[in-house]
């Protein structure tokens, strides 16, 4: 029986009851080993008196524990104690996307989307796992106080299906998939379809199929089709209704076949809404039918029994933490009658749709394969550092150097080492030695992107060349005719929507000027309209979500996201890092890679020594029992004992304060005292007592 204040796993602290589901309740509590606060699922006792279920329950949670990524509710421990099995969580304070819905109405088709992709990434890195959810919904979706979203309740669903635990489904069954209301197997394209009813309510504010009682909405999800988006909400964008409807097919092979697909078309649909691009494949008329071999049947069935052992040890559910567990949340009960339909060696005429669609999938993924090892072998693919790397340097940024006063061939060569474009226009100047920089477009001192074009003014004497005039020219028009007249060309390209791709955009110095012979005149050439090309966002100081909706915006894809420390404790749960410079430009859905911080880093400390008597007191004696009390120095109390034998073993790990005291408190019994006085020669006697005596003693801990 769980109670406040108790201790399990010698490790977690029960604080406050702050749930409860189906199957289990959930608690608040610290964990003083790691010094966090943390989410404690506890499994109900009618079902811990289940062995088959506690068996399944283990498998599941174990497997969940793997799971680690910044869109699901993490799993961080799995225990039993006393009879007490239990699932430890990372905490979080937040509300679930249900009760968002009903406090906005309805989300913007933006918010939405946005919402659903950090979801789809959640649910993705679960699928990659081989873990099914099987219950996704509103109420399984939290958005924490920092905007983030994350999926939770991976917890015990596989286990409570397996042992058709019956409980009233009414909060699942608005959002379940056809294929689990009419008790058959369900893989991740249930997911999908369960992604696709909670998309319609977050852009409609309402569920597409209700009825009085559960079945009535099981058979609607069976055979009702589903009712446009736009029929309630006109200004859906088209390729937002088309993504739900397709994710929400009667049929899973009509519906997204991964999370990868679905993904690819949500961030799509932020960029062009109104672009027709979701294509809905019928596989009955993609796949032609063939006849396929005894052996080949064998193997089939083989690989279908293998594929569902791995699905039953891998596949997890939890419940709500933290302010987020809905009244009505209860597990659906799920039908075995699957795997006894597996050990029936008749022939079954499906058998041949799913034969010829592996048979296309194999063929085309050899196809691929070939293709990658000629492309790799020769040189078509490349891959590696280099790429990112020559990325990076274009983006980045150098000090401008000190150009004033150098010659321009010395001054022209510094930049040139520095990745900076040098531009020479030459200005008549008596005063200064023919060659001398006067002038530079940037100061010194200050941060430029690498390339940047860099005017240097340099003095000429009145004797000079006309420098012709070429802009509008072809490029090798241009260089033809200042070669001809006696300069040497220099040549920069840049992007110009006015100007053709390959002519000239302006040139330094300009027409009619006069230069030396023999020097650089610059021409900047035109590389046509900025087509596949975009500037990157600041999302530096964004939550993730909204650092995910700007770059989809822009046409950016979002790469990796990882989580790191960052000492600027005001970018805690913000991004604080992005892979591409603020203002460059890259090609549309480039990769942009994210890193979201932790906070600052925490420095820990451990204290393991053994503690001396406190021989400080002339009046301790050896024997004496003496409470010893250690506090860190903000106020956490690491022991307290009371020993008679000393020194005393301590060893505590992940202490937050440098320093702390030790306090010992014992007890010193005084004996009787006799005092004469010398005028009336007078004896008092005062009797012994006990007194309390206290000795505190500073620490210092050793940093971790």
């Amino acid at each position: 029986m769980i109670k406040i204040g108790m201790m399990i796993g010698d490790r977690y602290e029960i604080l406050e009851k702050i749930g409860t589901g189906g199957m289990s309740d959930v608690y608040k509590a610290k964990d003083h080993k790691l010094n966090r606060f943390v989410a404690v699922k506890v499994l109900k006792q009618e079902f811990s008196e289940n062995a088959n279920f506690v068996s399944k329950f283990r498998i599941e949670a174990q497997a969940a524990a793997g799971l680690m990524h910044p869109n699901i509710v993490n799993v961080y421990d799995v225990g039993e104690e006393g009879g007490i099995y239990y699932i430890v969580m990372e905490l979080v304070e937040g509300i679930t996307l249900k009760k968002y819905i009903e406090k906005k109405a309805r989300l913007s088709v933006k918010e939405a989307i946005s919402i659903a992709i950090q979801v789809s990434m959640g649910i993705q890195a679960a699928h990659n796992n081989h873990i099914i959810h099987r219950d996704i919904k509103p109420q399984n979706i939290i958005i924490s106080k920092e905007g983030k979203v994350k999926v939770t309740d991976f917890g015990i669903a596989k286990a409570a299906t397996s042992n058709t635990i019956t409980s009233n489904v009414m909060g699942s069954v608005h959002y379940t998939s056809p294929e689990q209301a009419r008790g058959g197997y369900s893989d991740e394209k249930s997911d999908i379809y369960s992604l696709g009813i909670t998309m319609f309510e977050m852009l409609t504010g309402r569920v597409p199929f209700n009825g009085e009682t559960t079945v009535a909405i099981a058979i609607k999800h069976i055979q009702e089709e589903l009712p446009p988006p736009r029929e309630f909400v006109p200004e859906i964008p088209v390729s937002v209704e088309q993504i739900v409807c397709k994710c929400c097919q009667k049929s899973p092979d009509r519906r997204y076949q991964s999370m990868e697909e679905l993904i690819a078309d949500l961030k799509q649909s932020l960029i062009n809404p109104d672009e027709d691009f979701v294509k809905v494949i019928d596989p009955d008329e993609e796949a032609s039918t063939r006849m396929i071999t005894d052996k080949d049947m064998a193997q089939i069935k083989r690989q279908s029994n293998k594929r569902d052992s791995m699905d039953d040890a891998m596949r997890l559910k939890k419940d709500h933490v933290r302010n987020y567990v809905e009244e009505d949340e209860e597990d659906e009960e799920e039908d075995e009658d699957w795997d006894e339909d597996e050990d029936d060696e008749d022939y079954d005429p499906k058998m041949e749709k799913i034969t010829t669609i592996l048979a296309i999938v194999a063929a085309l993924l050899i196809a691929c394969i070939v293709i990658f090892l000629i492309g790799k072998t020769f040189g078509i693919f490349s891959f590696g550092s280099g790429a990112d790397q020559a990325a990076q340097e274009e983006t980045e940024q150098v000090e401008m150097i000190r150009v004033v006063g150098m010659n321009v061939e010395d001054a022209k060569r510094a930049l040139l080492e520095l990745g900076l474009t040098p531009e020479i226009q030459y200005e008549v100047n008596s005063a200064y030695a023919v060659g001398t920089v006067l002038r530079a477009s940037v100061q010194d001192g200050l941060m430029v992107d690498k390339n940047t074009n860099i005017i240097l003014t340099v003095a000429e004497s009145s004797e000079g060349i006309t420098v012709p005039g070429v802009t509008g020219k072809s490029q090798a028009e241009a260089t033809s005719i200042l070669e001809k007249a006696g300069f040497v060309v220099n040549v920069t390209q840049s992007y110009d929507s006015t100007v053709e791709n390959g002519y000239v955009i302006s040139q330094s110095p300009e027409e009619a000027t006069t230069a030396p012979e023999g020097s650089s005149i610059t021409i900047r050439v035109s590389q046509g309209t900025e087509e596949n090309k975009v500037r990157v966002p600041n999302v530096i100081g964004l939550t993730e979500m909204d650092a995910v909706a700007s770059l989809t915006e822009s046409g950016l894809t979002v790469g990796t996201v990882s989580e790191v420390t960052n000492e600027d404790a005001a970018l805690t749960d913000k991004v604080c890092y992005q892979s591409y410079s603020v203002g460059s430009y890259v090609d549309k859905r480039t990769a942009i890679d994210l890193k979201v911080s932790t906070g600052p880093e925490q420095v820990t400390y451990r204290y393991s020594e053994g503690i001396t008597a406190p021989t400080e007191d002339p009046n301790y004696k050896d024997g004496m029992a003496v409470t010893v009390t250690v506090t860190t120095a903000d106020g956490t109390q690491l022991l307290s004992t009371q020993t008679s034998s000393f020194p005393v073993s301590v060893n505590y790990t992940g202490i937050k304060s440098p320093t702390g005291v030790i306090t010992f408190t014992f007890t010193v019994q005084t004996e009787d005292t006799t005092t004469t006085d010398p005028d009336t020669g007078e004896t008092v006697t005062v009797p012994g007592g006990s007194q309390e005596k206290t000795v505190k003693r500073e620490i210092n801990f050793t940093q971790e």
